[in-house]
């Protein structure tokens, strides 16, 4: 009688692997984007009341599973180009872990959560997640193959995020807030672009894309960028919708905003980085402390709102 030995277990089938993947497969540490871009337009001094935030976190949520929904898309439809990305090559389904088929079932569970989702909250306002969803679409089939045209696209989902958080909170939407939240998203994506072009021979094979940019092309376009996503910032600062704490938000957190964007071009031009927007953005500790102390002068100038007769000698516009 022979005693068959064991099969040693693929340390990759072990129990609860799967689950990790999947969830893996959804990037959840993309998601604090989704909370950022959204809850902008309470920037603008309004009231935060129970109705006013529970529509925004419904929003933030709607946001949060339709980006899933498109990395999965996308991760299932740039599978074989990721495996050429020293990083990238370890998602799930680039890496084998998750196969093309469980990763479209995972899709259509999560648009089916999505439907519900927006059926349970107000859902005429829906309607820049649907652009969204579309435009994203077109995205993975064409437009991501077009200069310029690729990170514009992606910094239209940030300004959709931004449009739903405004329709959803009842706040008025703020032009200028829109513009500098577009501007400073192609800024990031202009990085992104940069850092994948040392990737030498491999980068044009990951991101086709890459052969219509340059080094120093990229360096101009998000300087310009940056400069618009100042602008757009000071603009909204300086609009109806921030009064009257607007001029003392403005004088307040500009060093800390200027010095954000600025510390994020020199990571870009000159630190070689920017390749994980949002690894740098959440892990670099001056553009953290930056952010911070911006976000407590935003939340000092609230307070002030409430009680306008502390800007009262202030110059009006």
């Amino acid at each position: 009688m022979t005693v068959t030995e064991p099969r040693l277990r693929d340390p990759s089938a072990k129990p609860g692997m799967r689950a990790k993947d999947l969830v893996l497969l959804v990037r959840p540490h993309q998601w604090p984007k989704n909370l950022v871009a959204v809850a902008l337009p309470l920037v603008g001094g309004v009231s935060w009341t129970w109705y006013r935030l529970s529509h925004m976190a419904w929003a933030v949520v709607l946001f949060t599973l339709a980006a899933s929904i498109v990395y999965v898309i996308n991760d299932t439809a740039d599978r074989e180009r990721d495996r050429l990305h020293p990083v990238k090559r370890a998602r799930p389904i680039a890496a084998g872990r998750v196969s093309v088929s469980v990763a479209i079932a995972s899709a259509v569970v999560l648009t089916a959560a999505l439907a519900v989702l927006a059926a349970m909250g107000p859902w005429r306002l829906t309607w820049p997640v649907a652009v969204y969803l579309v435009l994203n679409v077109f995205y993975s089939h064409k437009l991501k193959h077009i200069p310029l045209v690729d990170v514009f696209v992606v910094a239209a989902g940030f300004a959709l995020r931004v449009v739903l958080g405004f329709l959803a909170g009842g706040i008025p939407l703020s032009v200028w807030l829109v513009l500098g939240v577009y501007a400073a998203s192609a800024m990031i994506s202009l990085g992104k672009r940069r850092h994948e072009l040392d990737l030498g021979a491999v980068a044009d094979r990951h991101r086709p894309t890459l052969e219509g940019y340059s080094r120093p092309f990229l360096e101009q376009m998000v300087i310009v960028t940056a400069v618009v996503a100042m602008l757009g910032y000071a603009g909204f600062l300086r609009s109806d919708a921030t009064q009257p704490f607007g001029q003392v938000a403005l004088l307040l957190t500009m060093p800390f905003v200027l010095y954000g964007l600025l510390r994020y071009l020199q990571i870009v031009i000159t630190e070689g980085g920017g390749g994980d927007p949002t690894e740098t953005l959440l892990r670099d500790r001056r553009v953290v402390i930056s952010a911070v102390l911006c976000c407590g002068c935003l939340a000092f100038t609230s307070v002030l709102a409430g009680h306008p007769e502390f800007v009262g000698g202030l110059p009006s516009r």
